[in-house]
């Protein structure tokens, strides 16, 4: 194929796109169903279950995911009691938000959940295979960035 030749099906954004929404659409079914998340919101509490308290600029960053997106998740997660939202101490116009009792809760029985899935996901692959994908995975979104 030229450089002046394109076939969507061929182009690296798009394969990583319908891979990654495949995914994501697969593993958010299960914690859809149990628990009523949708994949942002999720992300979001996976995020503050990992880095404890962050701002919503910290997770859009850490979560690459559109700042209109993280906001609405957020209000959503705290409108359930999932998260709260704290003073920033270093910053009078933002908040810190993290996990209640309860949003740590469902975290707890998520993971164990999604990782399940995951290790399904990844099971047609040998064990050298699922760490070279990782690895080529890290490298292109190095590359990326």
């Amino acid at each position: 194929m030229t450089d002046t030749q394109f076939s969507l099906a061929d182009f690296l954004p798009y394969q990583l796109s319908i891979a990654s929404n495949a995914v994501s659409n697969r593993i958010a079914s299960v914690y859809h169903d149990a628990f009523g998340l949708k994949v942002t919101e999720w992300r979001i509490m996976a995020m503050l279950g990992d880095a404890g308290a962050l701002t919503q600029r910290q997770l859009t960053e850490k979560t690459l995911m559109d700042k209109v997106a993280v906001n609405r998740g957020c209000k959503v997660l705290e409108g359930r009691g999932l998260v709260v939202r704290l003073p920033n101490r270093k910053d009078g116009r933002s908040h810190h938000l993290e996990l209640t009792d309860e949003g740590r809760a469902i975290h707890a029985k998520v993971v164990p959940m999604a990782r399940k899935m995951e290790a399904s996901l990844l099971e047609p692959l040998t064990d050298q295979e699922r760490g070279q994908f990782m690895r080529l995975l890290e490298k292109v979104r190095q590359q990326a960035e």
